[in-house]
């Protein structure tokens, strides 16, 4: 089966789970077809529940892997953005732990190599495990050697088997994604030297609910932590997070820094999960109202676009993304409205928007064809973009940042 709903928290096998969101049937954010291609797109339920004996969220149930996984559409190294924050964080981390020729760095999803590639010209041995062939067969021709699997305690075990433990394991945006996350966790663990150190990045549950960002909830994110939740799935096996740092990507995330229990804690880890235990974190008290705030930004974003087409404007988007599939087709925006989406993925061009039909162009063109309005559907990456598309704001166009209030920038 593709779908399967659950009904126990996937961390520590609780059943006290509580309703947050429900978003009807959606299609799966990263299926992009091409115009015309008649193959009809599968519609799956997306909701979240909470766990009161973990504090872990998730959705109420989880689709396959291999079919969301086994190709995949996203390609790091296209967010410039992306590519700069790795390689500094490449820097500070061979700088602070003395890293050398010596070291091995693995990393887990390792999409198309783009933060090995800056480990591997500072001299730094590394491998990347990728489980989307098409993704990792672009890593091995930039020269960054990939296993293409999924992860878990028997990669762990093949790895260390044929390379040995790892110094650094790096697990950006990946252990929101699996929902065997105990089998995940434990194979880190196998894999990290004893003085190893681990940089987890998760989006963080307290930014999405206070900024509303109900569009990063989709099937291939099954899980949404909290530190709370975090820490008492990595202490499950062995392991602390011992350093956390919050970070603005994806709409507000926590990078963690795991090792293996026993090593000092900073004070930091401390403190938040002190504050997230006073904002009662675990209990549905504090979701109490996200999905009517969810209800009331849907209903001001279509506001918003009836009073500027009232006035003659015509609307594209930007940024081809999974949470953009999510807010168009919760919101209930097609061709009708929105004429085209631009992306820098060429490997999204030419297809539509999953679920709305809406084609997807070079952002090229976004100058050509001079829409007034573009729904910023990445806005995420707002600064970036506002750079790279500096002329169509010359020449008079306006973005709509749709969250966390809908607004014209």
């Amino acid at each position: 089966m593709a779908f399967t709903s659950t009904d126990k928290c996937l961390s520590c096998g609780g059943s006290s789970l509580f309703p947050i969101l429900d978003l009807g049937k959606q299609p799966l954010a990263n299926s992009y077809a091409y115009p015309g291609s008649g193959t009809g797109e599968q519609c799956y339920p997306l909701g979240l529940v909470g766990c009161t004996e973990c504090s872990l969220v998730q959705l109420t149930g989880t689709v396959a892997p291999e079919v969301l996984f086994d190709y995949y559409p996203y390609f790091s190294s296209y967010s410039t953005t992306m590519v700069e924050a790795m390689d500094a964080l490449s820097e500070r981390v061979v700088r602070d732990l003395s890293l050398s020729g010596d070291s091995f760095i693995v990393e887990i999803a390792s999409n198309d190599g783009y933060l090995l590639r800056s480990y591997q010209k500072r001299g730094i041995p590394v491998l990347g495990i990728e489980p989307a062939r098409n993704v990792a067969e672009a890593a091995l021709r930039a020269g960054v050697p990939t296993l293409v699997a999924y992860f878990g305690r028997d990669t762990a075990h093949q790895v260390v088997s044929r390379q040995g433990r790892a110094d650094v394991v790096h697990a950006n945006n990946v252990m929101a994604h699996v929902p065997d996350i105990n089998g995940f966790t434990q194979g880190m663990a196998m894999l990290l030297k004893e003085d190893g150190t681990a940089y987890v990045e998760c989006p963080y549950l307290g930014d999405l609910i206070s900024e509303v960002a109900f569009d990063t909830v989709y099937h291939e994110h099954v899980l949404y932590y909290s530190l709370t939740s975090f820490d008492a799935l990595v202490r499950r096996h062995g392991l602390a997070v011992t350093d956390i740092e919050r970070l603005p990507r994806h709409g507000g995330s926590l990078r963690y820094t795991v090792r293996h229990q026993g090593a000092p804690v900073a004070a930091a880890v401390g403190e938040l999960l002190a504050e997230e235990a006073r904002l009662g974190i675990n209990s549905p008290a504090y979701y109490q109202g996200f999905a009517e705030r969810v209800e009331s930004v849907k209903r001001e974003l279509l506001d918003l676009l009836s009073a500027l087409r009232a006035d003659g404007a015509r609307f594209a988007a930007y940024g081809a993304a999974a949470k953009g599939t999510v807010l168009l087709n919760h919101v209930g925006i097609d061709t009708r409205t929105v004429g085209m989406v631009y992306d820098r993925n060429p490997h999204k061009q030419g297809r539509v928007m999953p679920g709305v039909g809406i084609p997807i162009a070079d952002p090229a063109e976004l100058v050509h064809d001079m829409p007034t309005h573009v729904l910023l559907l990445t806005w995420n990456l707002k600064d970036e973009i506002w750079e790279q598309q500096r002329k169509y704001r010359e020449l008079g166009g306006r973005f709509i940042l749709p969250l966390p209030v809908p607004v014209v920038l």
